[in-house]
């Protein structure tokens, strides 16, 4: 799989511009985001011995990304539309999501004004869309996130072979659901991946809350143990949760409310995330982790915002950890398409986890979704850099 734009790929871009040109009645945008900065993150390695610091290149606020997308009317108010997205590393040139060409999505539907929206292959779940909207996630993203992702507050996991449906806003209400096939045979529940989730809005005030729930498959490896095969990505990518890699399911239960006042914005969350064992699995009770945050943010000019937030989560069942993490970031508007960022954030572990034997070990932080283990109890991050959207 081409793990870069090749002229053949960009050709097909420029036709594709030229035809939409060629057809009032259609549109086709090539679109993408980059964000480029430098990090300073504390305790970056696996072990505790020396400051074990690092300075690092890449992003901290949004993933990279370039895409097409497009709609064509189809009279009497049902439009076509697809979208690919793919994802990039900013400092290499190297694709993202697993070197896929489209990881971030890969999507085709059919929209109805009166009956709502069909999409159909890799994208998004339902918590993400509504739920993940009214969160800090939305404004500063990967470092603000739940520690370790735990809970794909930060929407790291996307469903494979999946159909969703969204409804029209009705009286402030929309709802959606998806399902992601597992195509196992002779399993129809093994490796499927289901989601629902609803969202209210009204003046100031927004809501919104769901459930997710995903089976990690049938296929067990070598050691006798179940490797991730769902129809959904594992979630199992830092020293948090690495150690329940062998689920026999993931379930979410995830809930949200956002308030502005002028030109304050306050929000408040919650979920509940289940790593399910079996027989298959190299744990024995249920791994649950418990995650509430709470956030504020100020427009104090139009083009300058500034934010703070915290998250406490809890691990129990498999073992008992706690993870405290505090965050402050501020982000300047150059332009309508640029914008600059600075940020920090903080997290403390204690208690204890699993590794990916399944041993038990002492808890390590690891901040939001940036994705660095710790080898250690705590974790600094300090980040500056620059986003363009075209």
């Amino acid at each position: 799989m081409h793990q870069h734009v090749t002229k053949h790929s960009c050709a097909a871009a420029i036709a594709l511009i030229f035809c939409a040109n060629a057809h009032a009645q259609s549109s086709v945008t090539l679109y993408g985001l980059i964000d480029a900065g430098v990090a300073y993150v504390s305790h970056a390695g696996a072990t505790t011995s020396g400051s074990n610091a690092a300075w690092r290149f890449g992003n901290a606020v949004s993933g990279n990304r370039w895409g097409l997308k497009g709609n064509e009317d189809l009279g009497g108010g049902l439009a076509a539309l697809f979208q690919l997205e793919g994802g990039y590393s900013i400092g290499t040139g190297a694709a993202a999501q697993g070197g896929r060409e489209f990881g971030r999505t890969s999507i085709v539907g059919l929209s109805s004004q009166r009956w709502g929206t069909i999409k159909l292959g890799r994208q998004y779940d339902p918590l993400v869309d509504m739920v993940s909207a009214l969160t800090e996630d939305a404004y500063f993203g990967l470092s603000f996130g739940t520690p370790g992702d735990v809970d794909n507050y930060d929407g790291s996991m996307r469903v494979n072979n999946s159909a969703k449906y969204i409804s029209p806003k009705m009286g402030g209400v929309q709802i959606e659901a998806l399902y992601g096939f597992g195509g196992q045979a002779g399993s129809t529940g093994a490796g499927q991946t289901w989601s629902v989730a609803a969202a209210y809005a009204s003046g100031p005030l927004s809501l919104a809350a769901g459930y997710y729930y995903a089976d990690g498959g049938s296929t067990v490896g070598t050691n006798g143990k179940r490797t991730w095969t769902s129809s959904a990505d594992s979630p199992f990518n830092t020293a948090i949760n690495a150690g329940f890699a062998t689920a026999h399911s993931v379930s979410i239960a995830r809930a949200a409310a956002q308030y502005q006042y002028g030109a304050l914005t306050g929000g408040l969350g919650y979920s509940h995330t289940e790593y399910a064992s079996d027989a298959d699995s190299l744990f024995t009770d249920s791994a649950r982790f418990n995650s509430g945050s709470a956030f504020v943010n100020w427009q104090f000019t139009p083009a300058a915002r500034m934010g703070v937030g915290y998250h406490y989560t809890w691990l129990a069942g498999a073992d008992s950890a706690h993870y405290h993490q505090v965050n402050a970031a501020f982000d300047y508007s150059l332009s309508k398409r640029t914008d600059v960022y600075a940020l920090a954030a903080f997290q403390r572990a204690s208690g204890t986890t699993r590794n990916a034997s399944g041993a038990s070990i002492p808890a390590q932080a690891v901040i939001g979704d940036y994705g660095v283990s710790s080898g250690s109890n705590t974790q600094t991050l300090l980040a500056v850099g620059v986003r363009q959207r075209f």
